[in-house]
Parts: C-alpha cells; structure tokens; sequence
C-alpha cells in the first residue's frame, strides 16, 4: 500500500518530541508543566448556565459559519477592540479554535502560481505549527524568516529579496508573538501591510494572545490596515476564546476579512468544516460580549510578569515579555537544559529549537527554553525559583 509523500519528511511534532526527550528519565521531583499554552486560569462560572439553557441545540445541526448572535457578538468585539467596524454577514465567520482556520484559510486563499511561479508562504522562525503544515499542504514553499533579537524577534520580512516576495502569496505573523511575547508596533505593521500591497500578498494575522497584555492593548492589524486605506482582502485576522477567556476547550475562533476572503473560506468550509455544536456557540456569543472576565484574567498574568521580572532580575538575556504568557529564557542549549531541568527537579518546559526550523546552531530557538505562565501565581513563582536555581 502507497502513502503520500507530501508530510513524509516532517519533523517530529514538538510535544511528542518533548515525551521522547524525557519520559524514559524520572522527575526529579513534584511534576510541574510549564510546557503547552493552556491557560488553568478559571473560565466565566456562567458559561455553563449558557450551555445548558441551550443544550436543545444539540439535537440540530448548528449553521456552519456560526449564528448570527455569535457572528454579531464578535463584530461587536472587534468594534470595540480594534475600532474597526465590519458587517457580520460579509467580514466574519466563527472557527472551531485559530488554528482550524489557519490551515483552511491557506487551503482556500493561497494561489496554486505566483507570477507563474510556485507560490511562497512566509513565516516567521520560530513559529505555530500549523502555519508549516498549511504551507505544505497547498504545494507552497514555505520560507522560514528568522525571528530573532536581531530583528527584535518579529520577521523582518522586508528584508527578503524581490524574487522571493514576487512569489509570495500568504505571509503569517503571530502578535503578540508566540514564543517570545514580542508586540508588533503600528510602524511594524504599516510597514508589512505596505510590503503586502507591493507585492500582493496576503498577511494572515494571527491575534490570538492579544489580550494578554501588560498595560498597553497590542495595536492589531486590521486596525491599521483600516487607517492606511489598504485594500480589505489583504489582512485577515484570527482570533480566539482560548487565551482571551481560558476557554481552550470550547473551540471559539473567528476568521475576519474581506468580503471576497470570506466567500472564498466559507465555500471550502462548506465541504470540509466542522462548526461549533449550537450550545457552544450560544455560549461562546455571551462570553465574546463580556469584557469583565478578560480584564480580571489579565491580571492574574500581570502579576506573574511581575514575578518573572522579580525572579529573573540580573540575568543576562532575559527578556521581560511586552505580552502573551510565555517565556523565553536564554540558555545554552535548549534540549540539554530541559533534560537537566526535569531531571533534577520535575519541572517540564519546552526547548526552544522544537518551535523552530534549522539544525543546530541555525535553529534560532536551539538556545532558548519556552516557560508557560499559565499556573496560579504562587505555583508559577515557585517554578521559576526553582527554574532559576537549576539553570543559572
């Protein structure tokens, strides 16, 4: 029997390269997992109460891009958040989680030529997985930008020759970045939605820990695509109930873009989606509506960056996360130091060069570890106390 060959020379996925790693060695302690972005903060107590005033949604096939309550309840979100307003009808549609659309929308809006050439896909380094897999997927070349101190760890996509960005069809960008919390600026962005109109191509901006915030909101894509007049199918934004609201569970995402962006995803996910169970989706409107929950959230992160600063302070290379819940901790060698880390205490994180591509001293997560904040306070203080006194 043939497989296709298309995925065979992927990499490891990174948390079954994380079990790999580790799992034949004890813990050398109290097991602590500090390695994958689910929050454990508690989601909004009535989110329930939602679900089972509707649970006779479930014996209906719910409408495959999302009920006009939930549409209108996240054209409300990203009025009042991104100051942008956008016809639910045309401009949005719900997913099952970011990263189902990530993928789809790449399978519906990247081009099978560029310019009469193989198309290219952009994305930063390190990166999401799924924004690989999707550029694979759809017979793409996927072009891996260093996202380093450098190029203060966001892409610098300008930076790339003409040839390349002729052919380029999608470029994704994740602010806040995942894995280093960096923030992409209006100048970051104008300069990016610029580059996309010279060269035609699409930037896939995914938001998704937008809310995760010190004390200044991240300005968002179609926030300043909306103020530099740019065309309304050049950004199209991803975000989710996941980090916002501690609801990874409940597979909340939306897709927003351009009305031709959003006939062409739809058709695909007529054939191919799995929409959100009705129940879900009444709920998922209610919790898109509600603001106070994300402001108490955000807080409970704000004191862990002030815990992170606290126990980090003096160490050269640490980097204070601008947003998001993820450190990303200099070492000097990822793997060596996750292994020593577990070994020696119990503490689980992440090495940096799992999110990344290159081998070795070309990898440019190879000299970091990813720390997930996403444990109560007093827990994650300990953690990092004993983080700290193992590695440094």
């Amino acid at each position: 029997m043939k497989f296709p060959e298309r995925f065979s020379h992927l990499p490891p996925y990174a948390f079954p390269r994380l079990r790999a790693l580790l799992d034949h060695h004890a813990p050398g302690g109290d097991v602590v997992q500090m390695t994958i972005g689910e929050p454990r903060h508690a989601f909004p107590g009535w989110v329930t109460d939602v679900i089972m005033d509707n649970a006779a949604g479930f014996n209906s096939y719910p409408p495959n891009e999302g009920s006009d309550a939930l549409r209108g309840a996240m054209a409300d979100w990203i009025a009042l958040r991104y100051g942008v307003t956008l016809d639910p009808a045309t401009r949005l549609m719900a997913l099952n989680g970011t990263r189902e659309g990530l993928y789809n929308a790449a399978m519906a809006l990247c081009p099978e030529e560029k310019n009469g050439q193989k198309p290219v896909v952009l994305i930063p380094n390190p990166f999401y997985q799924v924004y690989m897999i999707a550029a694979i997927s759809v017979a793409a070349e996927p072009v891996f930008v260093p996202a380093t101190e450098a190029s203060g760890h966001l892409p610098d996509y300008a930076a790339l020759p003409d040839d390349v960005l002729n052919r380029t069809a999608v470029a994704y960008i994740c602010s806040p970045a995942n894995p280093q919390g960096t923030v992409a600026s209006r100048a970051y962005w104008e300069q990016l939605i610029r580059l996309a109109e010279k060269h035609d191509f699409k930037i896939f901006a995914d938001e998704c820990y937008s809310e995760i915030y010190r004390d200044v909101a991240p300005e968002g894509a179609l926030t300043v695509a909306d103020a530099l007049g740019a065309d309304p199918e050049r950004v199209v934004l991803f975000n989710s109930l996941s980090k916002r609201s501690n609801l990874p569970g409940l597979r909340s995402g939306l897709l927003a873009g351009g009305p031709e962006t959003l006939v062409q995803v739809k058709k695909l996910r007529a054939y191919s989606g799995a929409p959100m169970p009705g129940p879900l989706q009444a709920a998922a409107a209610a919790v898109w509506a509600d603001e106070a929950h994300v402001v108490e959230n955000r807080a409970q992160y704000q004191e862990k960056y002030r815990i992170a600063d606290e126990v980090f302070a003096g160490l050269d290379g640490y980097m204070s996360p601008e947003a998001g819940f993820f450190l990303w901790l200099p070492v000097a060698d990822g793997e060596a130091a996750t292994l020593k880390l577990w070994q020696e205490t119990g503490v689980r994180v992440l090495p940096g060069a799992y999110l990344a591509q290159g081998e070795g001293a070309q990898n440019p997560g190879q000299g970091y570890i990813r720390v997930a904040l996403v444990a109560p306070s007093q827990e994650t203080q300990q953690a990092l106390l004993t983080l700290r006194r193992c590695l440094y």
